[in-house]
């Protein structure tokens, strides 16, 4: 990885925030931040069924930021100019990361996720030395909800 980000950092960072104002991105991301929440991978599709808007909203949603962190996980952007930048990739893994294991389980695939996982866990680890109480802190004001 390199040490510094350069323009082409800035340009890809800039083009996924443009991503990220697209109309339907922006509702499925307000959806949910504000209204998804499943204990299990069976209590997901209980809620949110294939074909219903919710399920359209996660898929987005979660594949979007699994997307980013994959940019981030090859070297695409730098890590810690992505990490200045955005909390919301670790605020989506925080709200699926316990249906993860079912999730995977129930598709046969051990890397559903795998990139989001691998950035969220890193970016924990770059916040925590950055601003010790600023995670769980954010976490409490945002999620609501002791760590899981």
């Amino acid at each position: 990885m390199r040490d510094h980000p350069d323009h082409h950092d800035a340009e890809l960072l800039l083009r996924l925030y443009d991503l990220r104002r697209e109309t339907k991105l922006r509702q499925a991301r307000e959806w949910f931040i504000r209204e998804y929440h499943a204990d299990s991978a069976d209590d997901h599709f209980q809620k949110y069924p294939a074909g219903t808007p919710e399920n359209t909203n996660f898929r987005m949603v979660v594949s979007y930021w699994d997307m980013a962190a994959s940019m981030v996980s090859h070297g695409l952007i730098n890590e810690e100019f992505f990490f200045e930048n955005t909390t919301e990739l670790w605020l989506t893994w925080a709200k699926v990361k316990h249906i993860v294991p079912s999730m995977r389980a129930a598709r046969k695939n051990p890397f559903i996720w795998k990139n989001l996982e691998d950035i969220a866990g890193r970016f924990e680890k770059w916040s925590e030395k950055r601003a010790p109480e600023a995670l769980e802190t954010f976490r409490k004001q945002v999620l609501n909800a002791p760590n899981k």
